[in-house]
Parts: C-alpha cells; sequence; structure tokens
C-alpha cells in the first residue's frame, strides 16, 4: 500500500482523503479532477503538457485550459505544488511528497531530488541573517550533473593531451 506522506493523502493513488478535502472546500472531486491528481503522482514531476498527455491516454477529450485550471485549484487547495525547474513551464508534483530540492543539470537537463538537510545551512543563516523563511518546495539548484561534470572533464582532459 503506498504511503501517506505523514497527512493522510496517498502519494500513489487518489483516496478518499482526496474528496473529503475537496469537499469540505466546496468541491466536488470531478473524473478530471481525479485524472489530473492521478498523473502528478504517477508521474512524479510533470509539466502540465506532461499531465494533459498523461490524462489523454484514459480521457482524449480533456483540453489543456482544464488541466491549468485543475491544476491551479489543486494548488489552492494544498494537493499538489509546484517548481520552476528551468526557463520552461513549472514542474507539479503532489503536496504530500516529501520537501525536496530540485538539482537542475544545465547540460542534459535531468533533475535530480534530495533531501532539504543538504541545504540545512544555507537556510539557517539566510534566517539567522535575514529573518528570510525559505520554501524549499519551490527550491532548484542549477548546476550539471555528475554524469555531465565527468563527461566535460573527460573532454577537457582529451584536449589538453
Amino acid at each position: 500500500m503506498p504511503s501517506t506522506g505523514g497527512n493522510g493523502i496517498y502519494t500513489a493513488d487518489v483516496t478518499v482523503d482526496w474528496q473529503v478535502l475537496l469537499r469540505a472546500q466546496g468541491y466536488r472531486l470531478t473524473p478530471q479532477r481525479q485524472l489530473v491528481l492521478e498523473a502528478v503522482t504517477s508521474l512524479g514531476h510533470g509539466t502540465p503538457d506532461e499531465i494533459l498527455a498523461e490524462v489523454r491516454k484514459t480521457a482524449d477529450g480533456v483540453n489543456a485550459s482544464t488541466i491549468y485550471r485543475t491544476l491551479e485549484l489543486l494548488e489552492e487547495l494544498g494537493l499538489v505544488t509546484h517548481a520552476h525547474l528551468g526557463h520552461g513551464a513549472p514542474t507539479y508534483h503532489a503536496a504530500a511528497d516529501s520537501d525536496h530540492l530540485h538539482l537542475v543539470c544545465r547540460d542534459c537537463g535531468s533533475v535530480l531530488e534530495t533531501d532539504v538537510a543538504a541545504a540545512g545551512n544555507l537556510i539557517d543563516r539566510l534566517d539567522a541573517e535575514h529573518g528570510f523563511e525559505t520554501d524549499v518546495r519551490h527550491f532548484a539548484i542549477f548546476g550539471r550533473c555528475r554524469t555531465c561534470r565527468d563527461a566535460a572533464r573527460a573532454r577537457r582532459e582529451a584536449a589538453g593531451s
């Protein structure tokens, strides 16, 4: 059975908890909302276009505006969150997923996740020096992944020999 991430909302399945949360806010869990929630959780991280493609595997009549409106509502309700991982569209993931940092490779575009503890000193310092409370759910660090770094190093070494 999937885990709940500590808040009663399953991260791998649409559950009654989402229905309860939506109804408590005056909304229904429509088939489109359920499909978007399922797509977000199955993709892990997905842009609106990727979520649309996933939803269309089941319901080909759903359009992009439905995806955007649904994602906006689900974010307002705290069911999904987004991060900007580059110049393109934001990437959405289930809010029930544990907080994590996104490590984005500028060369190949891969995205790795790491625990927020990796930035603990930075977060503490921003708080101590500026009274700034960091929202790590939207935090992306850009650089070069190990594979691309090693390939660049090998090219430099080959060029130098």
